[in-house]
């Protein structure tokens, strides 16, 4: 009998984070449908700006809001053809660019608003415009937060996906 292989072993274990990303990113996905189509529970988490904007129907804003809504479904999506085996009909490349740039860009811009949100709750930034701190603990430990979680899910998914589907080997003299 032959020993587990990585693939056996560590990339089903790892297909919690893809599973895990999907239903972060479609659950806040949803969020942004429900605000974007008129829902109001919710919005005075937000805080500043885009809760003004938001309250107001702003129309360039709600389109944003579509817009974003679409692109966390279409990215929980992802995350999960990551660890599903119907993500293979996407060339291997593409996958692994969607993935890692996926991944970086989520975890950078995710821990830039956690940091500088971090920086104003510990008094080291003082903002020129009072702080609300409901929106501020909401956005520091749900909202923004949400976008360094879904990147680390997202890296780790798409070592999953690398696991369990290695490069193949180039043919060589004509076999």
């Amino acid at each position: 009998m032959n020993a587990p292989t990585a693939r056996d072993t560590g990339g089903r274990q790892m297909a919690w984070a893809g599973h895990t990303a999907a239903v972060l990113a479609i659950a806040f996905g949803l969020f942004s449908f429900y605000w974007a189509a008129g829902g109001t529970f919710g919005l005075d988490t937000l805080g500043g700006a885009i809760q003004r904007m938001a309250e107001r129907r702003n129309s360039g804003f709600i389109t944003v809001v579509w817009i974003t809504g679409a692109l966390k479904v279409a990215g929980g999506l992802f995350s999960l053809s990551l660890v599903r085996p119907w993500g293979r009909v996407v060339p291997r490349p593409l996958m692994l660019l969607a993935g890692w740039g996926g991944a970086a860009l989520l975890t950078v811009y995710g821990a830039l608003q956690v940091g500088s949100l971090l920086l104003v709750a510990s008094g080291v930034l003082t903002p020129s415009d009072p702080v609300e701190w409901k929106p501020l603990l909401w956005r520091l430990f749900v909202w923004d937060m949400s976008f360094l979680v879904w990147g680390v899910l997202l890296f780790l998914a798409t070592r999953t996906y690398v696991m369990n589907h290695p490069r193949r080997p180039e043919r060589r003299g004509g076999n």
